[in-house]
């Protein structure tokens, strides 16, 4: 299936994801380092009377930040219509749709202009960073010299299975996005308050900030280190394990208008 921007843009709602897959060579490095079918991932936040917009973290600097006012690099709220036409025309992105089902409610809402007052403008790792974090995100966490670590009361951190890239395309726009299967992921001790949880986000990717909004949403349970999280993790080959009964639809592809 697939729709096109101006049917995307009408379409959309807070919590709604967005998937990107390029062919360059940056592209294929995110891909490869953190060994994901697509390469950015962003979401989309849609308030009342205002135009849809992208929470996501990028390198490029060339849309104003809207919640800044300014010209950043990092984690940015961007025009949505805007967003999607340069990572397509300009980066040569594939993009794609996946819907929260259900909708994002107004404490959600509030959750996530909470989340994007405390994260805005965190900057982005360089591509050494970007996989050493992945690799990290991926280990249990060692305990500090001189402490000892004691498991929670009554619970178990048991590994997650492991994830594989699509055997065969799911939807009409996804051919090609294939990839590696991903390693085994754990669930990872983190800081209790997502005060301190941004805290340790000194540089954040584009999945650190959507899990991060998503865990304070409260659609993600908390408990993963944000860096257990990749672009990929949101792509429908993997299962995110949303809280009660929310699920985020099958890729939809967006057909850009070339600029």
């Amino acid at each position: 299936m697939s729709i096109s921007l101006d049917e995307a843009v009408e379409l959309t709602r807070t919590g709604d994801v967005w998937v990107f897959r390029g062919r360059s060579v940056p592209d294929r490095a995110i891909q490869f380092t953190t060994n994901s079918p697509v390469n950015h991932v962003g979401m989309a936040v849609v308030l009342d009377d205002m135009p849809p917009l992208m929470w996501h973290a990028e390198l490029g600097r060339s849309l104003p930040d809207l919640w800044s006012g300014t010209h950043q690099r990092g984690v940015q709220l961007h025009d949505l219509r805007d967003a999607v036409c340069v990572w397509a025309n300009r980066y040569g992105q594939r993009a794609w749709l996946r819907q929260l089902d259900p909708p994002a409610d107004g404490e959600m809402e509030r959750a996530v202009l909470r989340t994007i007052a405390r994260l805005d403008g965190t900057p982005f790792p360089s591509t050494a960073q970007l996989a050493w974090r992945w690799v990290r995100g991926r280990v249990p966490a060692l305990p500090r010299p001189g402490r000892l670590a004691l498991p929670r009361p009554g619970r178990l951190a048991l590994p997650r299975p492991g994830r594989q890239a699509p055997q065969s395309t799911p939807t009409a726009g996804a051919a090609g996005a294939t990839g590696a299967a991903h390693a085994n992921g754990a669930a990872q001790a983190t800081p209790s308050t997502p005060a301190e949880r941004d805290r340790a986000l000194e540089t954040a990717y584009c999945a650190e900030v959507v899990a991060v909004t998503y865990e304070a949403m409260g659609l993600l349970p908390a408990g993963r280190r944000p860096n257990w999280y990749d672009p990929g993790r949101f792509w429908s080959g993997d299962d995110l394990g949303l809280a009660d009964d929310a699920r985020l639809g099958a890729e939809i592809e967006v057909r850009v208008p070339p600029r």
